[in-house]
């Protein structure tokens, strides 16, 4: 797909792939053999049910692979899965570097059931050595399935674009009745608390979403207040 690139000028300037580039790329990645492809996508989600069936309920963790371990948020992470561990309950992470590994970490050292779904991507994503129980993915779209079906909680560290993907990706799931309600805590208000503004600012003034929607998720910062907050709503 084009890469647009700021200029100096605040203009966009697209990459210099040329069309017969673009028509090449088309050609090899989207072809009449796709429909072969399904067996592969239907692979995925048999290894995924059959592994992860009777785990629940579980809490997926989510957040940048790029987190140091030097990072606050590392060592929160850390404590917060560890803490959920102890207390029974499987920790899901995408199983990659940071923040995953963070939170692999601190369910590995609880003893608990540490999870890493690994997607393989050309960069960042390199499985971290703490999920006791890993599954590997190609496709996307398969991999968050298995993040909301068997999670009955979503805590949501600082990240980027693929952080924000699977926290709006749960949000429109439940806005929208497609699954029943679950935990959705986003962590760190000094993170979030500008995307929570911008949500009320924009969305909620301009009637894009209703003020009920605001109630889908919560923001927190102490791992005592998530974790009993989680074992309120999540018994085991």
């Amino acid at each position: 797909m084009p890469v647009h690139r700021r200029t100096s000028n605040g203009g966009l300037d697209r990459d210099r792939r040329s069309t017969d580039e673009r028509q090449q790329y088309w050609l090899d990645n989207f072809n009449p053999g796709d429909s072969w492809r399904l067996f592969r996508i239907m692979s995925e989600f048999v290894d995924g049910f059959d592994t992860l069936a009777g785990r629940q309920p579980a809490v997926s963790i989510f957040g940048s692979a790029r987190t140091d371990p030097s990072d606050p948020y590392f060592e929160l992470a850390v404590e917060i899965a560890g803490r959920l561990a102890e207390e029974g309950y499987p920790i899901i992470t995408g199983g990659g570097p940071g923040i995953m590994a963070a939170a692999n970490k601190g369910a590995a050292e609880a003893k608990g059931l540490s999870i890493g779904l690994n997607i393989n991507l050309p960069f960042e994503q390199q499985p971290n050595p703490y999920a006791n129980l890993q599954l590997d993915f190609k496709y996307f779209f398969v991999r968050k399935v298995m993040f909301i079906k068997y999670a009955m909680a979503f805590i949501c560290m600082p990240g980027g674009f693929g952080t924000l993907d699977e926290l709006f990706e749960s949000l429109t799931l439940i806005q929208t009745h497609r699954i029943k309600p679950f935990p959705i805590i986003l962590v760190g208000s000094e993170y979030w608390s500008g995307l929570i503004d911008w949500i009320k600012g924009r969305l909620l003034s301009s009637r894009y979403i209703d003020k009920e929607d605001l109630l889908i998720f919560n923001l927190m910062d102490h791992p005592d207040e998530i974790v009993n907050y989680i074992k309120k709503l999540v018994v085991l």
